[in-house]
């Protein structure tokens, strides 16, 4: 189980459909619902404000989630939040994701389906519409988002929906292997192809 810690009388909640690596941190007034991924070294602090991460979303590895005191800091049903990413105070609408290392400021609001670009600044209070690619330091709008973007997000975040599932039935702590077997397997939790390839497909007439 992961690290789990009350504060002034307040408990986190995690519900049993949900997968919490054993190196992540919930404090307080959290609350993560069925079907979601926490992944390892993530911090989620309710100690201020409360922390909610809705159905099927998933904070990956080094996340950090925290607010200010009676302020929710929500992520969305299946909000997808990559490496790294911070998020402050701040509301990531349904199906949105968070780049890798980007951070997300005190009342921001990130559209339903919306991308917010790795390593990019929301600032305060910044409004990213529905279905809109933001990036940048700080970050602005740049467009709205092709069908083809937004079912790449959307399969993203089923396969961490799919690995949630796969880290409940078969994760377990072992100890290393000293050499590589015949034959190794690999880990299989479905595919996907990375956004690039499938533009790189698409602009040479592939499906």
């Amino acid at each position: 189980m992961c690290k789990v810690y009350s504060i002034d009388g307040v408990t986190p909640v995690v519900s049993p459909g949900a997968y919490v690596h054993p190196s992540a941190v919930l404090i307080g007034d959290v609350i993560i619902c069925s079907a979601c991924y926490i992944g390892p070294t993530a911090c989620l602090r309710g100690d201020f404000g409360r922390i909610v991460v809705e159905e099927g979303a998933n904070v990956q590895d080094g996340c950090v989630m925290h607010g200010y005191p009676d302020i929710d800091t929500v992520v969305e049903r299946d909000g997808h939040i990559g490496h790294g990413a911070v998020l402050h105070g701040c509301r990531v609408g349904r199906n949105a994701l968070i780049g890798m290392r980007s951070v997300v400021m005190d009342g921001a609001m990130i559209g339903e389906s919306s991308i917010v670009a790795a390593m990019s600044l929301v600032k305060e209070g910044v409004h990213v519409p529905a279905r809109s690619l933001a990036a940048g330091i700080p970050a602005r709008v740049l467009r709205s988002l092709s069908d083809d973007e937004v079912a790449w997000k959307s399969h993203g975040s089923s396969l961490y929906r799919d690995l949630a599932s796969l880290c409940i039935r078969t994760m377990k702590e072992v100890d290393a292997l000293e050499s590589i077997e015949a034959n190794r397997p690999r880990v299989n939790v479905g595919t996907a192809i990375p956004l690039h390839m499938i533009k790189a497909m698409r602009a040479k007439g592939g499906s």
